[in-house]
C-alpha cells in the first residue's frame, strides 16, 4: 500500500510503498476513505510524543470501510463503514471497565502508539469495543471531520464543562478544535467570543456563529483576557484553551467570571515547557480547571445522530482536501502556519 512515512523526527515525510497491514486477532483493517491532518500529528513528527518511534505513519482522525477482521471479532463485519476514536481502549483496565476508554491505562492510538491513517489501509485493535458504525448518509469526509478535534470539542463542552443555553463561552485558538468548539457551543444555545491572532480564523469563527471576536495578535495574555471579560460583561462562564500554549492557557483562565470553568484541550507537551497556571485566579474565583483528552466510543451515537440530522455540520469546518502526496507540505505548515479550519486527506 501507499503511505506517508517519516524515518526521523523532523525529517522528510515521503509517500512510499509499504506492506499492507494484517488485522490483530481482536482487530480490523480499514480502507481509509478520509483522514484528518492535525497539529497533534505535527507534535508526533517533531518528536514531542514519547510513544512515537520512527519509521512512522501519522494520522488518527479517520473513517473508512472494514476490509479484514481478526478471528476474535464478533461485532464488526467486512464491508461496514466505520470510524473510531483517536484513543482505543483495551477493555480490561479499570478506566475501560468504567466506560471511560478515552483515559484507558493501556490505550492504543493510531498515528502515535502504532502506524496511522495517512495510508490506504490502517490496522486497529480491540475492534468490538472501539469501532463505531457510521449512519447511512454520513460520508467519510463528514466522519473524518469529527476526528479528534470535533469530538474533543464536543466532550470538552458537553461532557466536562456542562455548557448551558445562554452562557458565554470563550474559545482561545480558532484552528480545528476551536472552530469545532464554536459550532458545538452555538448549537447548545451559548454565546461565543472567539480569540485568535489570525483575522482569517476569526472570520471563520464569526461565520460559524461567534457573537464576538478578539484579535490577540501582539497582545499580552492579560490584555486578551481583559478583552474577553469586556465582551462578555464580566467574564465567560466556560473558557477553552483550544491551542495549547503558556499564553492561551493563562488567558483562558483569566477570561472567566467567578465560578467559571476552564477546559484545557490544546496539548502542552512537557518538552515545550510547562505553563505557569495562574492559580491565584483559580482560588479567588473558585474556578474549575478541567482536562479533556477525548471521547469514548459509546458516546458517539448522540454526536453522530446530531450530525446525521443536520443539527451539527462538521463539513463547515473543512477548508480543503489533499491526497497522500500533499501531506508533507501540510504537515510542515502545522508548526508555523496551521490552516484555519480542517484539512483532510483522501488517500
Amino acid at each position: 500500500m501507499r503511505a506517508a512515512v517519516f524515518h526521523e523526527y523532523g525529517g522528510p515525510l515521503g509517500v512510499e510503498e509499504v506492506p499492507d497491514p494484517t488485522p490483530p486477532d481482536d482487530g480490523v483493517v480499514v480502507e481509509v476513505g478520509a483522514t484528518g491532518i492535525c497539529r497533534s500529528d505535527w507534535h508526533a513528527w517533531e518528536g514531542h510524543d514519547p510513544d512515537v518511534a520512527p519509521p512512522h505513519v501519522p494520522g488518527h482522525e479517520l473513517a473508512g470501510t472494514v476490509v479484514a477482521v481478526g478471528p476474535e471479532v464478533r461485532r464488526v463485519a467486512v464491508g461496514e463503514r466505520v470510524t473510531v476514536p483517536f484513543c482505543l481502549g483495551c477493555g480490561a483496565c479499570a478506566s475501560c471497565r468504567a466506560g471511560e476508554t478515552q483515559v484507558c491505562d493501556h490505550d492504543y492510538q493510531p498515528g502515535f502508539t502504532g502506524w496511522g491513517s495517512w495510508a490506504q489501509y490502517v490496522a486497529l485493535p480491540h475492534a468490538d469495543l472501539n469501532v463505531v458504525p457510521l449512519p447511512e448518509g454520513l460520508d467519510f469526509v463528514d466522519a473524518a471531520a469529527l476526528g479528534c478535534r470535533f469530538m474533543t470539542a464536543w466532550a470538552a463542552l458537553r461532557v466536562h464543562a456542562r455548557v448551558a443555553e445562554g452562557e458565554w463561552v470563550a474559545v482561545h485558538g480558532c484552528g480545528g478544535v476551536g472552530l469545532s468548539a464554536v459550532l458545538v457551543a452555538v448549537a447548545a444555545g451559548a454565546r461565543v467570543v472567539a480569540v485568535d491572532v489570525a483575522p482569517a480564523a476569526l472570520r471563520l469563527a464569526a461565520g460559524l456563529g461567534a457573537t464576538a471576536v478578539v484579535e490577540a495578535a501582539g497582545l499580552p495574555w492579560e490584555d486578551a483576557a481583559a478583552a474577553v471579560r469586556d465582551a462578555t460583561g464580566g467574564g465567560a462562564h466556560v473558557s477553552l484553551d483550544a491551542l495549547g500554549s503558556v499564553g492561551t492557557c493563562s488567558a483562558s483562565i483569566a477570561s472567566l467570571r467567578p465560578r467559571g470553568r476552564h477546559v484545557q484541550v490544546g496539548l502542552l507537551p512537557p518538552v515545550l515547557g510547562l505553563p505557569a497556571v495562574p492559580m491565584h485566579l483559580v482560588i479567588a474565583g473558585e474556578l474549575e480547571v478541567l482536562g479533556s483528552h477525548g471521547m469514548a466510543a459509546h458516546a458517539y451515537p448522540e454526536l453522530l445522530g446530531l450530525v446525521a440530522s443536520g443539527r451539527l455540520d462538521p463539513t463547515r469546518l473543512v477548508t480543503g482536501t489533499v491526497g497522500l502526496d500533499g501531506t508533507p507540505a501540510a504537515l510542515a505548515a502545522m508548526g508555523s502556519a496551521p490552516p484555519a479550519g480542517v484539512l483532510l486527506v483522501k488517500p
